[in-house]
C-alpha cells in the first residue's frame, strides 16, 4: 500500500515560560517543546495522531497510510522540518 504525502504548515513561536509553542495553521492540533527540534518533532506526531484519530471516526480505519510534512515558520523565514 502506497503512504501518500500531506502537506500542512506550523507556527513555531516562543513560550513566554520557556520552550516553544508550534501550530497547525490547516487542523485545531497545537503542541510545545522544550526545543526547537523537540517542538516540530511533537506537532508532526500531533498532526499524525490528529488524522488517525479522524478517519477513525470517520470509519476510515483502513485508509490507506499517510505520511506527514511539516513546513514550520519562525518570523518571516519558513523552515522545511
Amino acid at each position: 500500500m502506497k503512504a501518500r504525502l500531506r502537506k500542512f504548515t506550523a507556527v513555531l513561536e516562543p513560550a513566554e515560560e520557556g520552550g516553544f509553542v508550534v501550530k497547525c495553521l490547516e487542523l485545531p492540533v497545537a503542541t510545545q517543546g522544550e526545543t526547537r527540534e523537540e517542538a516540530i518533532s511533537n506537532i508532526k506526531e500531533a498532526v499524525g495522531g490528529y488524522l488517525e484519530v479522524r478517519a477513525e471516526v470517520l470509519g476510515k480505519s483502513k485508509a490507506k497510510k499517510q505520511l506527514v510534512g511539516i513546513a514550520v515558520k519562525q518570523a518571516s523565514s519558513p523552515v522545511v522540518a
